[in-house]
This record gives structure tokens, C-alpha cells and sequence, in this order.
């Protein structure tokens, strides 16, 4: 009765477990994974996107690998710089998996490897430079890591495309001392765009005053020369009046009656300008003997008068 019991159970639990193994054959990869599949211990395929079956306790899916893009990120580490400043950095990582079969048996564990691998080439780059120059030269520094990356990796199946620094932190201190100087720069700075442009503006106004002298004294210049021409011009038109009246008065003597008519003129003149110098109050001593008018006249007209 026990033994049939037993019997029972055992053959029970080896239908369930052949059952399972059998439900273990039949296998259904996805698309960008793989398998890698040992028959007897050792490789035999590389199983990808479809329907596979294995042979039931022959055939084993030793392991299982994805063929997208990995993101991998790279803890904080201490790196030391050449000028003996200690400073975290961290970083993420690209890869992929080329080759299923490297990546399972050329390295226990890939990702493992290249973190361990990225952080000490991290180190070693970081000690041949400055504190500054880290800050500044981080395409070169990713660029140095993943030409090390792309050669340590073909062996083990895998591509890092590309590596990128997250964070570069330096001590509390040195973060204090860079901001001190930067404020300094700052400060520096706008110390000298004021007095550049203090510089400017003084510039601008002693031009701007010369130029206005300048214009004055063309101003001035500009408008003597006018008052000049217009003074000479008019002198000019004065003189040709005056020449043209000498001119038609000499044409007017030369007619018949001209000269009595000229003396005639010359005589109410003489008159007119005695009388305004016999005003009250006015003492005259004159040359002439007024009480003899014909004397006068004769000898303000000349002796040619004859008859007045």
C-alpha cells in the first residue's frame, strides 16, 4: 500500500516535470532580443525573433540577451586633478550588443566590466588635467573614454556608442573660491565698460564741441564773406550809379541851357543851406561877404556869370 502510494507520487511528479520541461521547449523571442541555446553544456545557437523548440533535456536557453540600446549609468567617483583638487564626477553610457555569443561567454558580466572600465579610464584622464580644464574640455575627455570603451568592448561582444559626463563637482571650498573670482571677473569687468564708456562720452562731447567750434568759426567765416561781397556789391552799384549820373549831368552841360541850368541849381542849393545856418542862437564867421549876394554868386558860380 506505501510502495504503490510512493509509486503514485513519483510518477505524478515526473509527468509534471517532464510536462514542464516539454512547455520549456517551445520558446517565443521578441523582437531586438536573442538566446543563446547550449546543447549538452556547449553552445549551439543563437535563437532570434520567432518561434523556436528546443529538445526536452538536451537543448538549454543559457542566456538571454536584449539588442537595443542600453543606457548605463556610471556612479560618482573621486578623480584627482593634476593639481591635486578632488572632484565627483558621474556619467552615462551607451552601448550595444553586437555579438550574443562574446557577450555570454567572453565576459561574465558586461555591463559590470565597462562601468568598472569607464572609471578608471575616468581617473586616469582626469589626473593629467587641471581643475579648470576639466570644466572645459569634456568633449575631450568622453571622446578619451570611449576610444578605450571601443576597444576594450569588441572582445566582449559590445559597442559603446557614446559617453557623456553628468556632473563635474568639486569640493564645497573650491566652489566658494571659483565664485570669488568669478565675482572678481564681474566686478573687474564692469569696472571697465564704465570707464570705457565714461572714455567714449568725454570723447564724443570734445569732439562734439569741436565740431560745433568748428562750424562757428565756418558760420562766422561764411557770413564775413557775404557782409564782404554784399558791401562790395554795393559799393559797385553805388560807384556805377554815381558814374552813370556824372555821365548823363555831363551829357545834360553839353545841351543847349545846360550850364545855366546847373549853376542855377548850384545857387538855390548855396541858398537853401545858408538859411537852415541862420537858426537862432547860432554864431557864424563866414568868409564871404553875404551882404553883397552878386559878389557871391559870382564867386561860388565863377566868373562866367553874367547875369543871375
Amino acid at each position: 500500500m506505501f510502495v504503490s502510494v510512493f509509486l503514485s507520487i513519483f510518477w505524478l511528479g515526473f509527468l509534471l516535470y517532464f510536462a514542464y520541461k516539454l512547455y520549456r521547449s517551445l520558446r517565443i523571442v521578441s523582437a531586438q532580443e536573442c538566446i543563446i541555446v547550449e546543447r549538452l553544456g556547449k553552445y549551439s545557437r543563437t535563437l532570434h525573433a520567432g518561434f523556436h523548440i528546443l529538445i526536452p533535456f538536451i537543448d538549454y536557453d543559457a542566456y538571454y540577451h536584449t539588442l537595443k540600446e542600453q543606457a548605463i549609468d556610471v556612479p560618482p567617483q573621486t578623480c584627482i586633478t593634476k593639481d591635486n583638487v578632488k572632484v565627483e564626477m558621474d556619467g552615462i553610457l551607451y552601448l550595444r550588443v553586437l555579438d550574443p555569443q562574446k557577450a555570454s561567454y567572453g565576459i561574465e558580466d558586461y555591463r559590470f566590466a565597462v562601468t568598472q572600465l569607464v572609471q578608471t579610464t575616468m581617473r586616469a584622464i582626469i589626473g593629467t588635467m587641471d581643475l579648470d580644464t576639466t570644466f572645459e574640455t569634456r568633449e575631450v575627455i568622453n571622446s578619451k573614454i570611449l576610444e578605450v570603451l571601443d576597444q576594450a568592448g569588441e572582445p566582449w561582444g559590445v559597442r559603446v556608442n557614446r559617453y557623456e559626463i553628468v556632473n563635474i563637482a568639486p569640493p564645497k571650498s573650491v566652489i566658494e573660491a571659483m565664485e570669488r573670482e568669478k565675482k572678481a571677473q564681474i566686478s573687474k569687468k564692469a569696472q571697465i565698460s564704465l570707464s570705457e564708456g565714461d572714455r567714449d562720452s568725454r570723447i564724443n562731447r570734445s569732439l562734439g564741441i569741436k565740431e560745433e567750434a568748428i562750424n562757428k568759426s565756418e558760420g562766422e567765416k561764411q557770413k564775413r564773406i557775404n557782409e564782404a561781397e554784399g558791401q562790395a556789391a554795393e559799393i559797385e552799384s553805388i560807384a556805377t550809379a554815381t558814374a552813370k549820373g556824372i555821365e548823363l549831368l555831363a551829357a545834360s552841360i553839353k545841351t543847349k541851357g545846360g550850364k545855366e541850368a546847373v549853376k542855377l541849381r548850384i545857387a538855390q542849393r548855396f541858398i537853401k543851406e545858408v538859411e537852415k545856418l541862420g537858426k537862432d542862437g547860432t554864431e557864424l564867421v563866414l568868409p564871404l561877404n553875404l551882404s553883397n549876394f552878386k559878389s557871391v554868386m559870382k564867386s561860388v558860380l565863377g566868373s562866367e556869370d553874367k547875369k543871375v
